[in-house]
């Protein structure tokens, strides 16, 4: 009789729908430590150091950004194809679009519908972060950290 003392143990297949709903939990996990990130340093920069509105959103969003690559690549995409310069790149660059959106949706709300006290200041921070997200969540789990195909050319195996 031979006993298997292997350290490998074989997944249970998990069902699309519960692999999606997983997915999006870790998302929101990882997308909500970055949100307290993205509320402190603005909320910091526009209420604590009286920095323009502008200047307190943009960099509170990449601070968040750079967090939140780690949160992503090792916990909510840590199953996905290995870290590449294609993959960081894209993050980055998705991100920073993300950041646009974000900035481009805050700046219409705090000056063009004049929502600039400090309620409304982060009530429109809020849903700005809320539409980014559903896009950065798109294409992240589309493009940027994409399921290695087995036995597909992918980073460190060649093309034959």
């Amino acid at each position: 009789m031979t006993v298997n003392v292997s350290e490998e143990r074989v997944a249970a297949p998990v069902l699309p729908v519960k692999r999606v709903v997983l997915e999006v939990v870790n998302f929101a996990l990882v997308g909500g430590s970055g949100v307290a990130v993205n509320f402190l340093v603005f909320n910091v920069l526009l209420h604590g150091l009286h920095r323009p509105a502008m200047a307190a959103t943009v960099p509170a969003s990449l601070v968040a950004m750079g967090t939140n690559y780690l949160g992503f690549r090792y916990f909510t995409y840590r199953d996905r194809a290995a870290r590449t310069r294609r993959q960081i790149v894209l993050f980055f660059v998705f991100s920073a679009l993300g950041v646009a959106v974000e900035s481009g949706l805050f700046y219409a709300g705090y000056h063009g519908l004049g929502l600039d006290g400090p309620f409304e200041s982060n009530a429109v921070k809020a849903l700005s972060i809320v539409l980014a997200s559903a896009f950065r969540f798109g294409v992240y789990r589309t493009w940027v950290f994409q399921h290695e195909e087995p036995g597909a050319p992918g980073p460190g195996r060649g093309a034959t």
